[in-house]
């Protein structure tokens, strides 16, 4: 067999066509190409995916344990609400209650353990006696029946 075209071929034909004898050339680079596309793709969406995790990493834990569960939601269930609803929580600063509840508890604590024990209660031996209360001096409304 040789390797000449057909007689009645055209002599002069475009690069794009695959020999009679040969491997497509063209379709080998855009297998390789469209491969590479999808990898690239699927790589721009887990980071798109991902974007308000990373935006809430340098917040709160809670915050961002709840933006994570949301991401993981908007995935699994392909609902696009859950993934705008974590960036939206993402995008704004929760204030820190946190931290004053947990200084205000430790200061009643501190506060409860102070106190003079009531009736029929113990009182803690590195306690301090509590101060003596001046005495009230009488009310204003005994002073005026007392003028009369």
């Amino acid at each position: 067999m040789s390797d000449q075209l057909h007689p009645m071929a055209p002599h002069h034909l475009p690069f794009y066509l695959a020999p009679g004898s040969g491997t497509d050339t063209l379709m080998v680079v855009m297998g390789i190409f469209l491969i590479a596309v999808i990898l690239w793709l699927g790589t721009l969406y887990w980071k798109l995916h991902s974007l308000p995790e990373r935006m809430a990493h340098k917040s709160q834990k809670l915050q961002f344990e709840f933006v994570a569960v949301l991401g993981l939601i908007s995935l699994f269930t392909h609902m696009h609400i859950f993934w705008i609803a974590g960036l939206l929580l993402a995008l704004i600063d929760l204030p820190d209650f946190g931290t004053p509840l947990r200084s205000i508890a430790g200061s009643v604590e501190k506060i409860a353990e102070a106190t003079p024990a009531g009736d029929g209660e113990e009182v803690r031996a590195d306690a301090a006696p509590a101060p003596a209360l001046p005495e009230k001096p009488g009310s204003a409304r005994e002073k005026e029946h007392s003028h009369a």
